[in-house]
């Protein structure tokens, strides 16, 4: 099928180097990222509620009465020592809500990767497109010649030849066409993968992450779709929250102190004051809060069982993707094969009727239909190649195996 659509040349870019290309300089990628890096932050940032802080608070100031001029520098020291395990559930809740967001950035990755795919395969098939008008019209620039010639000797009639240019009009109008939609197909991989494209590698292996049958998909979409991770993780997050709101109801300990000196300026004269120090510890236990803690619960709660229900329907969803997946390849795959006998005998039938016209066998119109036919079957197997590269990408989005290294 290879030779019968025009094979590209060795040098031509493959899958693999698009999708490195768009991996690296996506700029929707980069800010994805970006956002992950400042997610990563808030862990760290509920970790420092329980760590001391030391602050450093200064005055001046002057009056009129007789003081002039007086100042004061304080230090002070805030440790907490035991917060009812506000801090730790919080902690759980960002590191829940980080490793749900790494699942959300694998699956934007995903979804990149996955429309590189499917530019390069929309680029692959209308570059083919085009060649195979150019060498329709080549073809039958041939075969017009050669109809002329036969009309000089008497041999074919003048509507021999016109049938034969109007058919070749038709397929330079098609050329027309296909150049306008590769213009649009360039346009599109250029701004997926971030730079122009060349002539590109027909020859696309199945990457061997793909799954072995449907049971496989479903299994695998179950246990790596990064939505329904993130989805899970979000659980376990909103769970967190509870003990979190809860807490805000239990005693909290703080161990605080500190240090002071003051000075007057006044006469002339300056009067240092004595410096002084304070330590201790402070108690606080909510007794009271008017059902606002009660009502944080039972508010994490429902979220919590908001969560657990969106969990389900997105297990569902990664089953019924894979499931569609796995349906399009086979059925993408199912054409491709079906496409590639056809055209294999259809150039087997041009071939026979060329020859067959040379010996006065076959008319014109034979010809015609028999060189119709042909590029009618490349482009069929050249548009099923183009939808089993989608399809894979489909199933492999699906199972959480679309990466990078996917097409290596």
């Amino acid at each position: 099928m290879s030779a019968l659509l025009l094979a590209s040349p060795a040098s031509a870019e493959t899958l693999g180097e698009a999708i490195a290309a768009a991996y690296e300089s996506n700029p929707q990628l980069a800010a994805a990222r970006a956002r992950q890096e400042a997610l990563a932050e808030t862990p760290e940032q509920e970790r420092a509620l329980a760590r001391p802080t030391v602050s450093v608070d200064g005055d001046a100031g002057y009056d009129r009465q007789g003081y002039g001029r007086a100042g004061s520098l304080t230090a002070n020291l805030a440790l907490p020592v035991w917060t009812g395990g506000r801090v730790s559930s919080a902690v759980r809740a960002a590191n829940g809500d980080v490793a749900a967001g790494e699942e959300g950035l694998r699956d934007t990755a995903a979804a990149i990767l996955q429309g590189v795919v499917a530019a390069y395969a929309a680029l692959l098939y209308n570059q083919q497109a085009v060649e195979v008008a150019r060498v329709g019209i080549e073809r039958l620039d041939t075969q017009v010649a050669e109809t002329r010639a036969r009309y000089d000797l008497g041999q074919a009639t003048r509507t021999d030849v016109a049938q034969l240019e109007a058919q070749r009009s038709t397929v330079i109008a098609n050329l027309a066409d296909a150049e306008g939609a590769l213009a649009t197909a360039a346009a599109t991989y250029r701004a997926a993968v971030g730079r122009d494209a060349g002539v590109l590698t027909a020859d696309v292996p199945s990457p061997a992450a793909l799954p072995a049958s449907n049971d496989d998909a479903r299994r695998a979409a179950e246990a790596a779709n990064p939505l329904l991770l993130q989805q899970r993780l979000a659980v376990e997050a909103s769970t967190a929250r509870i003990d979190r709101a809860r807490a805000e109801g239990a005693p909290s300990v703080d161990l605080g102190g500190a240090y002071g000196r003051g000075g007057r300026l006044a006469g002339g004269n300056l009067r240092d004051f004595e410096g002084a120090a304070s330590v201790g510890m402070t108690l606080r236990v909510p007794l009271l809060t008017g059902g606002l803690v009660s009502s944080r619960v039972r508010q994490a709660e429902a979220n919590n069982r908001a969560e657990r229900f969106q969990a389900d329907a997105a297990e569902r969803e990664a089953v019924r993707g894979a499931d569609t997946a796995w349906a399009m390849l086979k059925a993408a795959q199912g054409r491709l094969r079906a496409n590639g006998e056809g055209l294999s005998a259809a150039d087997l039938a041009l071939k026979g009727v060329r020859a067959e016209y040379g010996f006065g066998l076959r008319s014109t119109i034979d010809i015609l239909v028999a060189d119709q036919s042909f590029r009618a079957a490349q482009l069929a197997v050249a548009l099923a190649r183009s939808d089993v590269l989608v399809a894979e990408a489909a199933l492999l989005r699906a199972t959480g195996r679309l990466d990078r290294t996917a097409y290596e």
